[in-house]
């Protein structure tokens, strides 16, 4: 079976054919440095990370692009509100967010661009912009003239906003000439940071950062776009009007790809409400991986409402994962070899049809019953390994037992043997509060790092 992928932009399913063989420039919209990363966040760019994985373990040449928006009017209000630079805050959360990714193993990523870093192409494609009739001027800066392109859009199926659509950052000008006009460069405000050009000293808005850095990283055409549903509209349908108008090749993007909303206990998540929970404060509570494997167990075009119940769950079954990798370590592997090709085959499947993820983990928790019921070794370990080479939620490494933990495990044994079940427990429960459980085994203690 082929890879198939679902393309937003034809609304079904395609096979995945590249524009140049095996090679694949994907971009996917990154943040705005002005706050902590959120869970939003983490769905989306974990479940990106996967996908690139396996177009990686497919043998698909991946280079996998991010831009970070790191010149707006939300970092302009908190720094202001700060009393700091604009790159004092943007570098702060940009440092927090390369954390966070590192913590959740968002490892695919090969090029974080800065918007500031390309304003030479910024300011090239709005004076190109200008120069073919699509951009005009008004009191507070440049605009797209969107009578000018009769394809606006065919991405969202529509051209008005809604609800869910990112529109915090809509341009609202009584100057302009139709409502859905957007700005590509913004005039100088006292206070406001700035560049000299020929059309007057300003900054870009905020939808002509991602064509100016995809059109110098990527080209003016490109493999796959990705992002939160709610960038469909109106920022993406803007980046698809930008830079067809310029280089008069469609389509920008061949397939599109959009991850659908994280919501908290089924509400959407918002400042107003007061509900954006920080991708750090989770993780002071649980470990990355069950992190991962939270978003996973949902297909990335799927809503999830968090909960921390769901979370246990997560963190439950993949405790279950990481005992099954212990157990066949140094065990035999004694089921039949056609159990490892056909797990291999059907987890492949999955994974071919549009990145099924639910799927993919419900074959592995298959593997694993059926391999427990027989007895399985290396074997087993390995192919586990190969798949988490792409999901990145198994523990592998072995603990190292500090002094502080082997003392604790002494004492607990000492107890143990002396009847004394209470002090046993505690300890155990300190043993727990450090992050790992205690298991009785006819060979001691067995420790393991709790997820």
């Amino acid at each position: 079976m082929a890879l198939s992928v679902y393309n937003t932009l034809t609304r079904k399913k395609e096979q995945f054919k590249p524009i140049k063989g095996r090679n694949v420039k994907l971009f996917v919209c990154g943040v705005t440095p002005y706050n902590y990363a959120h869970i939003g966040h983490g769905k989306t760019y974990i479940q990106f990370d996967v996908i690139v994985r396996y177009l990686r373990y497919r043998k698909y040449k991946v280079f996998y692009l991010q831009n970070i928006t790191d010149i707006d009017d939300k970092i302009i209000g908190r720094a202001k509100q700060e009393g700091k630079t604009l790159k004092e805050v943007a570098d702060f959360y940009l440092n927090s967010y390369h954390e966070d990714m590192q913590a959740l193993g968002n490892t695919s990523v090969d090029k974080y661009a800065k918007a500031t870093d390309y304003i030479p192409e910024i300011i090239s494609q709005v004076q190109r912009l200008i120069k073919k009739g699509y951009a005009y001027k008004i009191s507070d800066g440049y605009y797209f003239d969107l009578s000018k392109d009769k394809d606006y859009g065919k991405l969202a199926g529509r051209t008005s906003s809604d609800a869910e659509d990112a529109v915090s950052r809509v341009d609202e000008n009584d100057e302009k000439r139709n409502k859905g006009d957007f700005c590509l460069w913004k005039f100088y405000r006292e206070g406001d940071p700035y560049w000299e050009t020929e059309f007057g000293k300003g900054r870009p808005g905020w939808h002509i950062e991602d064509t100016a850095i995809t059109e110098k990283e990527l080209g003016v055409q490109y493999d796959v776009h990705g992002g939160a549903r709610d960038l469909i509209f109106p920022h993406h349908e803007a980046e698809i009007a930008q830079m067809e108008s310029i280089s008069g090749k469609k389509p920008l993007v061949k397939y599109w790809l959009h991850t659908e909303f994280l919501t908290i206990k089924k509400t959407k998540m918002s400042k107003s409400l007061g509900n954006i929970i920080p991708i750090r404060e989770i993780l002071k509570q649980y470990d990355p991986k069950v992190l991962r494997y939270f978003y996973l167990a949902s297909h990335y075009r799927s809503p999830i409402s968090f909960d921390y119940d769901a979370l246990e769950h997560a963190r439950n079954a993949l405790q279950r994962l990481n005992d099954f990798m212990q157990s066949v370590k140094d065990g035999k592997d004694t089921y039949p070899a056609s159990l490892l090709t056909k797990t291999k085959a059907a987890f492949i499947k999955a994974m071919d049809d549009d990145f099924d993820t639910p799927k993919a983990l419900a074959i592995i928790f298959d593997f694993m019953r059926e391999v427990n019921k027989k007895g399985g070794g290396r074997k087993a370990y390995n192919l586990m390994k190969e798949f988490d080479s792409i999901f990145n939620i198994l523990t592998l490494e072995g603990i190292a037992i500090t002094p502080e933990l082997k003392e604790l495990l002494q004492k607990r044994e000492a107890a143990r043997q002396k009847k004394d079940f209470r002090a046993a427990d505690a300890i155990r429960n300190q043993i727990r509060k450090k992050g790992y459980l205690v298991e009785d085994s006819d060979n001691g203690p067995v420790l393991k790092k709790q997820n």
